[in-house]
């Protein structure tokens, strides 16, 4: 008996048919906003995530090195993969790029609620363009993903953000201060308690009175956001001011301004990030860390070689997207759904099988026996597999040339010609052959 590595998990049918619902629906979103699948690999060079990230990282990466002596490593995440991807045929491709991928991912650190060592998400992502409306569209994406599983604006909370207000905001005082390392701290403020909070802020280069104001400033609601950039006198601020508001404007004519709040304590701990930024969280505060979050990144091209080049994009992880969905009382019941399932009794294979097809053909999830069952265990079996209707084809039937449908939940069963099943019904049942 082995047990399963920690950190990764089994899915089991009925798990999977609720996780395929989920993310069929997300996938479902991104397609009708116009973004189109690719396909990325599971092993990149280390050291594009060293280059990137600095060689600590390679603490959380599951890396290694290959038969052909290479360091290579599984995935951590999809950013610097489509950014490969897209400088490679950056020339050839029509702009905007709209690329929307569904995979798992690997990174080796603690496991918690809605954290695991193996992990799946869905990456969706626009290049080249820096529009506010692009800006829009990925944050419309993501409120429809929510929405179209069944959430309300009562179930999250989406807080919106800008990268260069909080920087804006750190020049503006008379300090020495690392602008990363402060943006980072932000980013951790409402996982700490405020004097370590403070204290992070400080040794970013902050006094803990700059700190103090510093944290006042990002109290500011939307009524008091223009009178940041005239407090600290920084053009920096007053354009990144302007770009949120370009960008929440054009969320109202998404249709999902609503759904935003302004919260400047939104950081973003990846530095990659370059203007508006933001998170969705549980508005019951029961799922305790972001569902996921996303952004505008427009260096991120560039620092792999290609071309100045505009991006902005998210990442709703599966796994704390069900818990979310789990809170809120609209992720579907973990079980398996058949259709019909076609019982054979006797030497019946041939008719079974051809009411098999056709049924099928119409679409449906059917199952039959392939295991030379006996009359009640096939209707065991069809029990368990939650089919809606079996239908019965036994010997005795077909001498009548009859085959005998049975509705499981009601117990209804009625007698129909065998060559008028399924016929023309898109999806027969008991109650379309009962009222002829």
């Amino acid at each position: 008996m082995y047990d399963r590595v920690k950190g990764f998990r089994d899915f089991y049918p009925e798990e999977m048919q609720a996780r395929r619902w989920a993310m069929d629906t997300i996938e479902d979103v991104a397609t009708r906003y116009g973004f189109r699948e690719i396909g990325t690999p599971a092993l990149e060079p280390t050291q594009m995530y060293t280059d990137k990230s600095g060689e600590e990282i390679v603490e959380e990466l599951y890396s290694f090195e290959d038969k052909g002596g290479r360091s290579v490593a599984l995935t951590p995440e999809l950013t610097p993969t489509v950014a490969r991807m897209f400088v490679q045929k950056q020339q050839a491709l029509s702009k905007p790029v709209k690329w929307v991928s569904t995979r798992p991912f690997w990174r080796y650190e603690q496991v918690q609620q809605g954290r695991f060592r193996e992990f799946y998400q869905t990456n969706v992502d626009i290049f080249g363009s820096s529009d506010p409306a692009a800006d829009a569209e990925v944050l419309a994406v993501a409120v429809d993903m929510l929405t179209d599983l069944g959430l309300t604006d009562e179930d999250f909370q989406i807080r919106v953000s800008h990268r260069d207000i909080l920087a804006g905001l750190l020049d503006s005082f008379d300090a020495e201060v690392d602008t990363r390392e402060a943006i980072r701290a932000v980013d951790k403020r409402a996982k700490v308690d405020r004097e370590a909070y403070l204290d992070a802020l400080v040794e970013a280069g902050l006094s803990y009175g700059q700190a103090d104001s510093f944290d006042e400033m990002l109290q500011s609601g939307e009524d008091e956001l223009d009178s940041l950039a005239d407090i600290t006198g920084s053009e920096a601020v007053a354009e990144a001011t302007q770009n949120l508001r370009a960008v929440l404007d054009a969320t109202e004519d998404f249709g999902v301004r609503d759904h935003l709040t302004l919260s400047l304590t939104t950081a973003r701990g990846l530095d990659y990030y370059t203007g508006v930024v933001f998170e969705c969280f549980d508005s019951t505060g029961e799922v305790s860390r972001s569902v996921f979050g996303g952004g505008r990144y427009d260096d991120l091209i560039e620092g792999f070689g290609g071309q100045p080049t505009p991006a902005v994009g998210f990442a709703p992880g599966h796994a704390t997207l069900q818990l979310l969905c789990q809170r809120a009382g609209v992720w579907p019941e973990e079980g398996l759904s058949t259709d019909y399932y076609v019982l054979q009794v006797g030497e019946t294979r041939a008719t079974a099988a051809r009411i098999t097809r056709d049924l099928r053909e119409k679409g449906h999830v059917v199952e039959t026996d392939v295991a030379d069952r006996s009359f009640g265990a096939q209707m065991g079996y069809a029990d368990e597999i939650n089919a809606e209707t079996v239908v019965i084809v036994g010997e005795q039937d077909l001498a009548n040339d009859e085959v005998t449908l049975k509705e499981m939940d009601e117990g209804e069963q009625i007698s129909v010609p065998v060559d008028a099943f399924p016929g023309e019904y898109d999806r027969p049942t008991f109650q379309d052959f009962a009222d002829e």
